[in-house]
């Protein structure tokens, strides 16, 4: 199935091999992907197993007595297994979501609306995407929950000392926290903010969705209550994410949405919810990526992380130096501990013209401000160009982005 098999480290050019999508031309150039932040491209074998799940052996899942309902069942709750091996969780503890954002607007609704009351608190960071703000908001407006924001320094990490104010009254009782900044790259202390906030008698939710790509996430050790990410961020198909949460959290909950397979019994005077995590689950799943999601954990986990993390601090390391040398470009934050996503400004030149010329030479980055608008604002900006690495991303590659950059600097010129 994999490449990393036959490989004493992380090779690059073998593993490109795996990517279809890489070897296309974009305006008669190269293709040069520096959008993984966004969504990661797909190995071949996520394609095929997707392909030939569909070709060979679709049906619904769940209940089915005929074989192709059990075999399809069997592929699905195997997807859940590998999830749950690849988080160090249980299996019932693994929730199929659509994504992240859904994941995280899940807990909002019912440990939300359950286990918060007025006058309690849920604190947020100033680096979290929309998908970690928006919906604690929505949970504020509705149920009287206070939002309280934890600055970030200019460096772009947590500023401890405004955590403590946070949480001086002991009325926050949900800390929500983004595990790798989408646009500054910065990876949180996780362990140390989940002990911080356990002590201080509040839950805390994980967004996962950067980080889960580039490091080992093991919800165990780092204490997590909840942990959210999107398998197309993963190299696995869009549609597809995952909730885990403590099983003793998950039982506690009542259910996100009301209809089939989420039910125990149903009469026409009540209903009854099935144990977790199919109390969650609701309807038809995605079945065909869940599936194609298992195949891609299976993929990274050959690779390695320890090789995935070496190869992406040096890429990081080499765009930070490189793009610095380049003047009026400002890189936004500079985070001691920070992953392959590397957000910048050029003098009098807007994000958007930046990533429009760069397209004209085949190179796609991202520009905006990155679902964090109130993030960009911290910095004094309205949008940044975001370049974001992937298992598949080459020095050279970021030596191509830095001479394009160059390129359409004369062009204002």
């Amino acid at each position: 199935m994999s490449v990393a098999t036959a490989l004493p480290g992380l090779d690059v050019e073998r593993i490109r091999e795996d990517f279809p999508i890489l070897a296309e031309r974009v305006h008669e150039k190269p293709l040069v992907y520096l959008d993984s932040a966004a969504s990661a491209q797909k190995p071949r074998v996520v394609m095929d197993v997707m392909a030939r799940t569909m070709e060979k052996q679709y049906a619904n899942v769940h209940r089915g007595l005929h074989w192709l309902s059990e075999r399809c069942s069997d592929a699905y709750e195997g997807a859940r297994d590998r999830v749950a091996r690849f988080l160090n969780a249980e299996r019932e503890e693994i929730v199929f979501v659509r994504n992240a954002t859904e994941a995280i607007n899940l807990v909002s609704y019912t440990f939300g609306h359950t286990a918060l009351e007025p006058g309690n608190a849920v604190a947020v960071s100033q680096m979290e995407h929309h998908a970690n703000l928006v919906p604690w908001q929505m949970l504020r407006d509705a149920r009287g929950i206070e939002l309280r924001i934890v600055r970030v320094t200019e460096a772009g990490e947590i500023d401890f000392g405004d955590l403590e104010r946070v949480f001086a009254d002991r009325r926050v009782k949900l800390l929500a926290i983004t595990h790798m900044s989408n646009v500054l790259g910065t990876y949180t202390p996780v362990e140390r903010l989940v002990a911080f906030a356990h002590a201080h008698g509040a839950q805390v939710l994980v967004d996962g969705a950067q980080a889960v790509v580039h490091r080992r996430v093991d919800v165990r050790a780092l204490g997590v209550d909840f942990y959210v990410f999107s398998g197309h961020k993963l190299y696995g198909p869009t549609g597809i994410g995952v909730l885990y949460g403590k099983r003793t959290l998950l039982q506690s909950m009542p259910p996100f949405l009301g209809g089939g397979d989420m039910i125990g019994s149903v009469s026409y005077e009540r209903s009854t919810w099935a144990e977790p995590p199919y109390r969650f689950e609701a309807g038809t799943p995605a079945i065909v990526e869940a599936i194609g999601l298992g195949a891609a954990i299976d993929y990274i986990e050959a690779i390695g992380f320890d090789a995935i993390a070496t190869h992406e601090r040096v890429l990081t390391d080499h765009a930070l130096r490189t793009l610095s040398d380049i003047s009026g470009l400002k890189i936004i934050g500079n985070a001691q501990d920070r992953g392959g996503i590397v957000a910048f400004t050029l003098d009098r030149i807007h994000a958007h013209d930046v990533a429009t010329l760069l397209d004209k030479q085949g190179i796609a980055v991202r520009a905006g401000h990155h679902c964090a608008e109130p993030l960009a604002r911290r910095f004094g900006v309205d949008s940044t160009a975001r370049a974001s690495f992937g298992i598949y991303t080459t020095r050279s590659e970021i030596d191509l982005l830095a001479a394009g950059i160059e390129r359409l600097k004369k062009v204002f010129s």
